[in-house]
Order: structure tokens, then C-alpha cells, then sequence
């Protein structure tokens, strides 16, 4: 299931510096960004096996998971916040603020045949 990471953080007169180094569960092999989203929902998928990494860097979003045993749902409004998404968390993102810029760090290269399109149906036993 997805899990929410306090980003390490150095604020001093000058301003902030958020670091990522060794937070992250996995070597990043590409990054990506969304902004300038109108009210329409992003995302609506799965993976067999990205792994994902998201941080709201301005503005707010929502991010809905289900990993077919439990849902939950993530209010990502700072850039201290990171988002680990894992493969088999069904995702959407939405409720994104007009000055939203949600970027995204995915253990794997993009390939459309690791996408499952398909939401879970049925909750699986435990």
C-alpha cells in the first residue's frame, strides 16, 4: 500500500532546501511532471511493476489508492511530503490547486505493457 515520507528539510533565512537522498525505495529511472491540470482526474492505473514517488512541489492534489485490499486517499500540499506509490496501488490524482505541480519519480523506464488500466472489482482475501 502507499506510504507518506516526511522529506528531509533545511530552512534558514534564505529559505527552504528539501533533499531526496536515500528516501527513496528504488533507483529512479525517470522523472515527470503534471501541472496546469484543469478539474479532470490524472492517472487511473497500476503498474506490474513501476514503483512511483510523488511530491506535490507548489500548490495541492489528491491521490486515491487501492490496492485491491484497502483504499486510502493522500492530501499532498507541500514539498516536505513524498508519496511512495507502489505497483499494485490503483491511482488516481484530482482535486489538483490552478498553481499545482505534481512531480513524480518511477523506478522504471515508461513501457505502456506495464500499465493495468483496469481498477480492482472485487477486494481480495487476506
Amino acid at each position: 500500500m502507499a506510504s507518506l515520507i516526511n522529506l528531509k528539510t533545511f530552512t534558514d533565512s534564505r529559505g527552504n532546501l528539501t533533499v531526496i537522498e536515500k528516501v527513496v525505495p528504488f533507483d529512479i529511472k525517470r522523472i515527470f511532471y503534471i501541472y496546469g491540470v484543469d478539474n479532470s482526474e490524472r492517472g487511473g492505473h497500476r503498474h506490474y511493476e513501476t514503483r512511483q514517488a510523488a511530491i506535490c512541489l507548489r500548490g495541492r492534489c489528491t491521490i486515491y489508492n487501492d490496492n485491491g485490499l484497502e483504499e486510502s486517499s493522500y492530501v499532498l500540499d507541500s514539498p516536505e511530503q513524498c508519496l511512495i506509490i507502489e505497483p499494485e496501488d490503483f491511482h488516481t490524482m484530482h482535486s489538483f490547486s490552478d498553481d499545482a505541480m505534481l512531480m513524480v519519480l518511477a523506478s522504471e523506464h515508461f513501457e505502456s505493457t506495464d500499465y493495468i488500466h483496469t481498477p480492482y472489482q472485487i477486494k481480495q482475501a487476506i
